[in-house]
């Protein structure tokens, strides 16, 4: 939850400075923890992080490790999901078919923006410093975040196997943020999936992303973008899945029927490989020469942002 580029440190979750002494950090913590109870009308995704951001620095053996940090060091990430490229794959399994770079657009969008505001014509020594990262506008940060999620969830797609087959950054207009992160070829249907990180709690009103971060109307987006795909390549979609990070949301899988005419899910990413496999209600599965022919069509129509 806090090793997002942009949630909230944990003194920002407590509501405090980071010089504030030891005795009003735990008044303020209490204080918190009162605001977002459940039983006095909080929000359970909120309370879950008052107290992880107290165990983060409700000790002053945490709190000197949080700070000697910049808020990173007590927050392992799972593999290849920090600050930096994950680590070369050594293991041979097979892997699914893969097409374009996951994050690569965002990517380039990033060190480009960093390097201008950060560097102002020098050098940036690491672009991805976590100190550096959490001081840049949350338009610079929000692209970095986008792009760990769509690796993050690559990976997950890839370890599906030689039956799946994907597609990334997936051009849907004319611009360059007018796309799909992924396209999924599986068994179990065709899906569009939309990998979001807010950096903090989520939830879906009137079939949208609502959150503190949430920037636009990615759902909207997403499901404007499988209708130009569908045409273009002819197919037809099981639906649209949105993946965010575990912590940002309260069930793991929530099925939100049709929105705006698409089956669509909210998925929390340790879900992720299970949904694809067993597929949404309602959709179609592929099979026999019919997944080749999908396949197919895709590849003809696909364009790379």
């Amino acid at each position: 939850m806090f090793d997002s580029p942009l949630s909230a440190s944990a003194y920002d979750v407590l509501g405090v400075d980071p010089a504030i002494d030891a005795e009003a950090l735990r008044k303020a913590y209490r204080r918190r923890l009162r605001q977002t109870h459940p039983d006095t009308g909080g929000d359970a995704a909120h309370f879950i992080q008052v107290q992880r951001a107290w165990a983060l620095v409700g000790t002053p053996e945490a709190r000197s490790a949080y700070d000697g940090g910049h808020g990173f060091a007590q927050v392992p990430a799972p593999p290849g999901d920090g600050w930096r490229a994950p680590a070369r794959r050594t293991d041979t399994r097979p892997r699914a078919r893969s097409h374009g770079h996951p994050g690569g657009r965002r990517r380039e969008q990033y060190l480009a923006l960093i390097r201008e505001w950060a560097g102002r014509g020098v050098e940036v020594p690491d672009p991805y410093a976590p100190a550096l990262v959490r001081s840049a506008p949350v338009e610079i940060r929000r692209l970095l975040a986008d792009a760990l999620a769509e690796e993050a969830t690559a990976r997950i797609v890839a370890d599906l196997g030689m039956g799946y087959t994907v597609w990334h950054d997936v051009a849907t207009g004319t611009g360059p943020n007018d796309k799909i992160d992924h396209i999924v070829l599986a068994p179990s249907g065709l899906y569009a999936l939309l990998s979001e990180d807010a950096g903090g709690p989520v939830r879906v009103r009137r079939g949208e992303l609502v959150g503190d971060a949430v920037a636009g109307t990615p759902i909207a987006d997403l499901i404007a973008g499988v209708r130009t795909i569908s045409r273009a390549a002819r197919v037809r979609f099981g639906g649209a899945v949105v993946v965010l990070p575990d912590d940002d949301v309260i069930q793991p899988v929530e099925e939100l029927g049709k929105v705006h005419g698409v089956r669509t899910v909210l998925c929390a990413r340790g879900s992720l490989a299970n949904v694809l496999r067993r597929g949404i209600s309602g959709a179609r599965e592929i099979g026999g020469n019919e997944i080749f022919d999908v396949r197919t069509r895709l590849n003809q129509a696909v364009r790379f942002a």
